[in-house]
């Protein structure tokens, strides 16, 4: 009898996972305690677990100050490259901690090489297993690899397990292929997969293995290296499990029931705006499909979730996509300097492209018919290759998960899984279509604030001057135009 894969962790070194001795379970992106397969397996087969999260400088872009590695007084550089992220990030890590208290035990928190520091936990609590989320990255990929070549070593079981995705990538794939390349006949395959059971928050834990002493270290050590309010968006979202439950299902109460109709509502504020929450894990993704899956609204917002799925498989199939063409185009990109500036600092005098832009520097977050609105625009309008727009989105965005950003950029740039390449969009149509009345672009953009209704779609020359607003940077009908001869070329 095999075994299944959705239902059982995937050992890939060292002993079985029977053998009850200290385990420890590493949290990367799964930040919570509900429906926490690694973390339920680690409670039920290990006799005692010891909770890890390692602030690995690699992954956060930072390098370590001069100190033993892992030692708590040591601090990482004062600019990380995606301060929202991180400050979402160590809310969400306080939240875990917390939890975890709830359940008798803590969070214990480390800073250095991440394989390093793990193998560091195995030896101090006498663990003979690491339980871990599985993920799909070429970085995530290459650790794995890491810790297993130096887990085998030591005769310790590395145990990967689903939990980041609603179907874990590889699950499902086309006769002789590895992943699906056309979302539409895997989302067919998608809603008939059978699906592991939603897991209960684990009883009780118990105090870490190997800890002389349970201090608050975590929480200190996080108000510490927490990023600067005044490095991040002044209004991004609260970090952690609990925030996070209490979005999806203040939302699912308000807004599921309309969401296929108002989801590309620019002005509704209708959007779950849980994907911070999915990316980190705080929110399981199988638990919000399997809430909401046979509400009013549910098939198109876990079609959404999907979509999610989709790109995990494919970046799963294919980790080089998150840096080259998934289909290459031959597109010929051009190094507009000035244009990529006018693109990211929101000047480029098409309301809704820039309305966009300033909501992402505000909030860490834009609203995803802006993203496709936006990204047509730079990759399009402007022939900028979409991998400068990927980066400045990663750069701001809360939710800036490899797969989903990577992807979708490519499929609006015609070089992903879809056929858009021959497809422009009008920055002024999409406004007029999905903010008739102007609200979205007014509230992004306070130069355009006191015109009456749509006419913020496109001021004439005399407003946009006496306002300060820029003219557009290009035409949009003659840069579409320019842009499908060069591709059909």
């Amino acid at each position: 009898m095999t075994r299944d894969p959705a239902r059982a962790g995937r050992t890939t070194s060292g002993r079985t996972t029977s053998t009850r001795c200290p385990a420890v379970m590493v949290f990367t992106r799964d930040l919570r305690v509900r429906d926490n397969p690694a973390l339920c397996s680690a409670q039920q087969t290990a006799d005692g677990v010891l909770p890890l999260f390692v602030l690995d400088p690699e992954t956060l872009g930072t390098t370590a100050s001069p100190g033993e590695p892992g030692d708590p007084a040591v601090r990482p550089p004062a600019n990380p490259p995606c301060p929202n992220r991180v400050a979402f990030l160590a809310a969400s890590l306080q939240d875990l901690d917390t939890s975890l208290r709830e359940l008798g035990s803590h969070l214990v928190l480390q800073h250095g090489d991440w394989v390093h520091e793990v193998l560091r936990a195995v030896r101090n609590s006498g663990a003979t297993a690491i339980h871990l989320a599985d993920d799909v990255s070429l970085h995530a990929r290459h650790r794995f690899e890491r810790l297993q070549r130096e887990a085998e070593s030591c005769r310790v079981a590395v145990v990967r397990h689903p939990g980041v995705t609603v179907v874990p990538p590889g699950a499902i794939a086309p006769a002789g292929k590895t992943a699906f390349a056309v979302f539409t006949p895997y989302h067919r395959a998608w809603e008939r997969q059978r699906r592991r059971p939603i897991l209960p928050i684990p009883d009780h834990l118990g105090p870490p293995p190997g800890q002389t002493s349970d201090t608050p270290r975590a929480h200190q050590f996080l108000d510490e290296w927490s990023p600067d309010a005044q490095q991040h968006s002044p209004d991004l979202p609260p970090g952690g499990e609990r925030a996070g439950l209490e979005r999806l299902h203040t939302w699912v109460d308000e807004h599921l029931a309309e969401y296929e109709r108002s989801r590309d509502d620019l002005a509704a504020e209708a959007t779950s705006r849980i994907s911070p929450y999915l990316h980190l894990g705080c929110l399981s993704p199988l638990e919000a499909a399997d809430l909401t899956r046979d509400l009013p609204g549910g098939s198109a917002f876990t079609r959404q979730l999907c979509w999610r799925d989709f790109f995990h498989q494919v970046l799963a199939a294919r980790p080089d996509t998150a840096r080259t063409d998934h289909t290459d185009r031959q597109i010929p990109w051009t190094p507009d300097e000035d244009g990529y500036r006018a693109w990211a600092t929101g000047r480029t005098g098409h309301p809704l492209v820039d309305a966009g832009l300033r909501q992402l520097r505000r909030e860490g977050y834009m609203h995803n018919r802006a993203r496709m609105v936006v990204a047509s625009f730079l990759t399009k309008d402007l022939l900028i290759d979409w991998r400068r727009g990927a980066a400045h989105f990663r750069s701001l965005l809360v939710d800036g998960d490899v797969a989903c950003n990577q992807l979708n950029w490519q499929w609006v740039a015609g070089t992903g899984t879809g056929n858009a390449l021959h497809r422009v969009l009008n920055p002024t149509r999409q406004a007029q279509r999905f903010d008739p009345h102007g609200t979205y672009i007014r509230r992004h953009v306070p130069e355009l604030a006191n015109l009456p209704g749509p006419a913020a779609h496109d001021p004439d020359p005399i407003e946009r001057r006496r306002r300060g607003y820029p003219e557009p940077i290009v035409d949009h009908a003659l840069a579409a135009q320019a842009f499908l001869s060069r591709v059909k070329r």
